[in-house]
């Protein structure tokens, strides 16, 4: 991975990017919980979701997860193109 680490380095190297992808995944996860529970659950005098509050669930799920998969593949696209073109990424050079 990175030619300058000594061993200990990169397996401490590895394990910080480990735990910050988990913790991205998780906060991922939690504003998607939020975000589809305030849009879809509004009626609490039952324990269990009714079929509309279910079915605006599953759509706010779906919407999110096909928006983050369009949303890496352009951003992959853009990566991909900047590498061809001799820019780095994100130095606009």
């Amino acid at each position: 991975m990175n030619a300058g680490l000594t061993p200990q380095e990169q397996r401490e190297l590895e394990s910080r990017m480990e735990k910050k992808q988990m913790k991205d995944f998780m906060n991922t996860y939690s504003n998607l919980v939020q975000r589809c529970f305030d849009d879809c659950v509004n009626d609490f005098t039952s324990k269990t979701l009714h079929q509309r509050e279910e079915g605006c669930v599953m759509r706010c799920v779906d919407k999110f997860m096909k928006g983050t998969e369009r949303l890496g593949q352009r951003f992959q696209e853009q990566n991909a193109a900047m590498m061809q073109s001799g820019q780095l990424p994100g130095t606009g050079r």
